[in-house]
């Protein structure tokens, strides 16, 4: 096959022809430089995210409890339990799970071996994205760019070095959209099969957020696979069988096994796993529904908790406000935002460049695969009307990287005219203000580092727009002035992004909301959101229940309300424990006679319950009167089962530890 010489990646400083030419078909070969700076990519994401990763510990102890289940049971491993013992699953699908519960089996149970599958699928993800960009735009430039905007992503950074479900999801996102352009450039049904099961796995990982890639996959390959209409509608419902049959088989192992035999499926209402879909993890976590019901922050009379505080969200929650502008403020802001504006640009410049482009066009469908994605996800993100954590928007961080890469490859490739150098500029300005605005919103941090960065993006933006003008002449000076601004505006662009990525390699994130930067100071509200912490997470690990709990031979060692409260436990202990109602503690199991049948049969020793002195601050005074302090005595038991918390209590004596009342099932019952 004859293999076109004309250049197409980033370095090359030769200036393109400005006419219309046969478009190349094949990559050239491989040059050096090239293979070196594939070598760098992924040797340094690896060295980076490996690099000290044990710093976060457990990471989330939730999802950490149910790894140490899978390292210890088959049946926990393939259910996702959070326990060992297979009483309640967490309230995602397993497939995280099995990554590192698998991991656990082989090498032990402990951080680094939790984590690092993590931080390799970080890996992986940086070549999936290469090769999507290369073979796109056949440019290996193109493809590094594309990497390296993705492995310098603040929230990248952050939940490839965590045990969240997020970073397998969006592995299998990515290689979904990979096998998606290896399908178009032939309309090969087999890639477009491989992209079904890729996202059929993904919704295995989060349920239907892995799948919100799935409209933009779908609508590039109808519009751009070289096949009659006929060809591309059968070959896309091909790729809906794929999807089916590597998510359905799942669903119907757990519709199949028999509801006595295995773990209750954590946050449905009737142990199912698609209510536990179109519920708790779909339309009702969509708008907002999904908490409803739960009994966890449910005060005695005459108490309130603080209004700037609420339950717990943290700031690593997006907030409960929906808007256009929630992917650019906040914490989102900090996590993904760097390089929105300019991929969404991007997307714009692609199209307009393209515009008459033969329907088959690489480029084009490319640019609809990534720039679809980023828009279609982006509108659920910005119009979810529930509290959203800043990490959900990992999910659209390989779509900003291809979309931002393939914009800077095509302004490239036509910046030998003024439409290339315009573009180029309209890019560099936009990465490089957005930069600063973000960096402007942390200000005491590195200030040098915004104005530094948006001064060579003006410089950069403004020399492209000179050389725009006719009557700056031709010539190879100029050409090469062209690229040398070109790539110093594309490098200060990415520095914001950079340098708050690597500010959070090194900071230690445990807990369920995870921030991404260098360490912040309080802002208002935090010390209300604390006391509301610390009120009602509690220590439920104290020594000597712990040394209790571990001397147990049971087949659960106690019984607690909330499965994270059940998870530190489990991970201090190292004993199975019963989570009770789940996440929420809005879950319906145990019922009370299953619970009473636990003890009867002595499957569980202890019922731990939190002991809480509410503040005076808390107290709502009656109309007309003043706020009275609390009696000393006056203890709140922040319980979402109360039947089975009041049996116990009359059953059983309490022995007090620390904050806890704890008491022993296998004493005589009153």
């Amino acid at each position: 096959m004859t293999v076109t010489s004309a250049p197409a990646s980033l370095p090359e400083t030769t200036p393109p022809d400005t006419t219309p030419s046969a478009p190349a078909t094949a990559l050239p070969p491989i040059r050096r430089w090239e293979r070196i700076g594939l070598a760098v990519l992924l040797i340094g994401t690896t060295v980076a995210y490996l690099w000290n990763i044990t710093v976060n510990a457990m990471g989330n102890g939730f999802y950490a409890a149910a790894a140490w289940s899978g390292s210890r049971d088959w049946k926990a491993l393939l259910f996702g339990s959070l326990d060992p013992e297979n009483f309640i699953t967490v309230d995602k699908p397993p497939v995280s799970q099995w990554v590192m519960g698998l991991s656990g089996q082989l090498f032990g149970f402990g951080s680094a071996s939790m984590l690092i599958p993590q931080a390799l699928m970080a890996v992986a993800t940086v070549a999936l994205i290469y090769g999507a960009v290369t073979r796109a735009a056949l440019s290996r430039g193109a493809g590094l760019l594309a990497g390296a905007v993705f492995a310098v992503t603040p929230v990248v950074a952050l939940m490839f070095r965590f045990n969240n479900p997020d970073a397998v999801m969006v592995l299998l996102m990515t290689a979904g959209a990979y096998c998606t352009i290896r399908a178009l450039r032939q309309a090969s049904v087999r890639w477009l099969m491989l992209a079904g099961v890729a996202l059929g796995f993904a919704f295995l990982a989060k349920m239907l957020e892995g799948l919100m890639v799935l409209p933009a996959l779908g609508i590039a390959y109808l519009i751009v696979a070289p096949a009659t209409l006929r060809a591309r509608l059968s070959h896309v419902l091909a790729a809906a069988a794929a999807l089916v049959v590597s998510s359905g088989w799942y669903v119907v192992l757990t519709i199949l096994w028999p509801e006595s035999a295995r773990p209750y499926l954590a946050g449905s209402t009737n142990n199912t796993f698609m209510d536990l879909v179109l519920g708790y993890n779909g339309f009702a976590r969509f708008l907002g529904r999904n908490h409803k019901g739960g009994n966890r922050f449910e005060l005695p009379p005459g108490y309130e908790m603080p209004h700037n505080a609420g339950p717990g969200p943290g700031p690593g929650f997006g907030g409960f406000g929906s808007g256009p502008d929630r992917l650019f403020t906040g914490e989102i802001g900090y996590e993904i935002s760097w390089l929105l504006p300019a991929a969404i640009l991007a997307f714009v410049v692609v199209l307009a460049s393209r515009w008459r482009a033969p329907r088959t066009d690489l480029v084009r469908g490319a640019a609809l695969t990534f720039g679809l994605w980023l828009i279609i996800d982006g509108i659920a993100f910005s119009t979810m009307k529930g509290g959203m954590h800043a990490y959900y928007t990992l999910a659209i961080g390989p779509a900003v990287a291809g979309m931002f890469a393939l914009g800077v490859h095509e302004m490239w490739r036509h910046r030998a005219g003024a439409f290339g150098r315009i573009g180029s500029a309209a890019l560099i300005l936009t990465a490089g203000l957005w930069s600063f605005v973000v960096l402007q919103r942390n200000s005491d941090w590195q200030p040098w580092l915004r104005w530094t960065i948006i001064a060579i993006a003006v410089l950069a933006a403004v020399g492209l727009l000179i050389a725009s003008v006719p009557a700056a002449g031709r010539g190879r000076l100029r050409d090469r002035v062209t690229s040398v601004l070109v790539i110093a505006g594309v490098i200060a662009g990415l520095g914001g992004s950079t340098a708050y990525a690597v500010a959070t390699l090194p900071q230690s994130h445990t807990g369920g909301n995870p921030t991404v930067g260098p360490a912040k100071a309080s802002k208002p509200g935090s010390e209300q959101q604390s006391e509301v912490d610390r009120i009602m997470g509690g220590n439920f690990a104290e020594p000597q229940v712990v040394g209790m709990l571990s001397d147990t031979t049971t087949r659960w060692s106690a019984a607690v309300d909330r499965s994270s409260t059940a998870a530190t436990l489990e991970l201090a202990s190292r004993t199975a424990v019963i989570a009770i109602g789940g996440f929420t503690s809005a879950d319906p199991v145990p019922t009370l006679d299953q619970f009473q049948e636990l003890v009867r049969t002595h499957q569980v020793r202890y019922y731990l319950a939190q002991e809480v002195q509410l503040p005076d601050s808390w107290r709502v005074p009656s109309q007309g009167e003043t706020a009275t302090p609390a009696p000393e005595d006056e203890l709140w038991r922040p319980i979402g089962h109360r039947d089975i918390g009041d049996w116990v209590a009359r059953h059983y004596q309490a022995t007090h530890i620390g904050n806890l009342a704890v008491y022993d099932l296998a004493a005589t019952p009153n």
